[in-house]
């Protein structure tokens, strides 16, 4: 039990460290532009939001000494990521499903656009959930549209990209449509990346970078998964007004865009704390993608293939799962990697820890949902003990149901970033 209890402090010390390593209080600031000769407009929006904005008040305002007046903006994440402001107002509205919070703040974020001259700086400040933070309906959708194009590609089983492409081809801002508003003015943009790859078009739908996928992509996606989505919506698609901009268009000549950390940073990090600890590290890389349960199964056959050599190592992961809603449960990708993870470790000596960085997995969009969840070899015993059939848990989906029950969920709160993924998994045949 005491073996147990050192390992799962060390794997929770491990997200700790990946978190860390892309809060905006370690890697914002020396990013910023120096201020305009005009405005200084900051839009900021995803659930590193309200952390960008505070670092950003205290470079410009604290450190720079830029009066108020010549500071305005506003910064939307999702609710429970607010964070105390001095200039900047910041709201908080739903995620994974838009709310009518976000798309007051998205259309208050297109009129500060649209009032910039060409003097002054539109400093862009994105993270992971801007997606659904900024909502702005295309021409003839309604809210409620958007809301229902979001859950039924939620509940697909679609990646991100899939879910990214369709909505930029159904908004006013997505898609490179945000620096079309902010012309004439500069526009900087400085991004935490959530996506594999880093590719900046799908870091909140890239409101302010060229878009290199096509209508026509939107629609093949809609076809392949079978989605049941309203008939204004699919007016809107076969619309070519609703193509977004592309690389070579002017608008994006006076725009820049910057990484200010990435996934491959946060494991990059728990890296070093792992190798300190005496592990070696297999790094899997920052892109995995795919059915989480089956991913999990994959883990667990390297794992064991590991303790059987006698290694003793940490397997590190990254990249966003997805899973395909077949029963009615409540949880996430990691979580539901966790569980697939659970049985296929069961009776082993190893160890695991999944969790969404931004500190949420799933759930019912409140910030106090579980990030993930922590397993190992004795997981599944235990729950049968306790009278818990894994495997039917794992078929409803259910894996919040299944850990909380067990007090195994990982539940750090809001982290005020978001890299993606963490997942480790200790091999230590001592």
């Amino acid at each position: 039990m005491e073996s147990q209890t050192h390992t799962r402090t060390f794997l929770e010390r491990l997200f700790r460290t990946a978190t860390a390593a892309a809060h905006p209080s370690t890697c914002l600031q020396s990013h910023l532009p120096p201020p305009p000769s005009g405005k200084l407009i900051v839009l900021a929006a995803g659930k590193a939001a309200g952390s960008m904005i505070e670092e950003t008040e205290r470079f410009y305002v604290q450190q720079n000494r830029l009066r108020s007046n010549n500071l305005i903006g506003i910064a939307v994440a999702r609710h429970g990521y607010g964070r105390p402001t001095q200039v900047i107002k910041m709201v908080e509205a739903g995620h994974p499903v838009p709310d009518a919070a976000g798309l007051e703040a998205t259309n208050t974020a297109l009129a500060l656009a649209d009032s910039a001259t060409a003097d002054d700086l539109v400093l862009v400040l994105m993270s992971g959930g801007a997606s659904a933070n900024w909502i702005a309906p295309a021409d003839g959708l309604t809210f409620a549209d958007k809301q229902a194009v979001t859950r039924a590609l939620l509940r697909s089983g679609a990646n991100i990209g899939e879910i990214n492409t369709v909505r930029k081809h159904l908004s006013r801002i997505k898609g490179g449509r945000l620096a079309r508003h902010a012309q004439p003015a500069r526009v900087v943009t400085l991004a935490i990346s959530d996506v594999p790859r880093d590719e900046p078009s799908a870091i909140g739908s890239g409101p302010t970078v060229p878009d290199p996928t096509m209508l026509a992509e939107a629609r093949a996606i809609v076809a392949r998964y079978k989605l049941d989505l309203p008939e204004s919506v699919t007016r809107a698609l076969n619309d070519p007004a609703n193509e977004t901009p592309k690389p070579g268009d002017p608008i994006f000549q006076n725009t820049s865009f910057t990484l200010i950390a990435r996934p491959a940073d946060a494991l990059a990090a728990a890296e070093r704390e792992a190798r300190a600890a005496g592990y070696e590290c297999i790094m899997l890389g920052d892109r995995i993608e795919g059915e989480a349960r089956e991913v999990a199964n994959e883990h667990a056959r390297l794992a064991r293939d590991l303790l059987a050599q006698r290694k003793r190592a940490v397997i590190m992961s990254g990249g966003e799962l997805t899973v395909t809603i077949r029963g009615k449960g409540r949880g996430g990708p990691n979580q539901e990697y966790a569980l697939a993870l659970a049985l296929a470790l069961d009776g082993t000596p190893l160890a695991a820890i999944a969790g969404d960085t931004d500190g949420t997995d799933g759930g019912g969009g409140d910030a106090s949902d579980p990030a993930g969840a922590y397993v190992d070899g004795t997981t599944a015993s235990r729950a049968r003990k306790a009278g818990l059939d894994p495997a039917a848990f794992l078929a409803d989906n259910d894996s919040t149901g299944f850990f909380g029950k067990l007090g195994d969920l990982l539940t750090p709160g809001p982290t005020f970033t978001n890299v993606n993924d963490f997942r480790a998994i200790v091999v230590d045949p001592a």
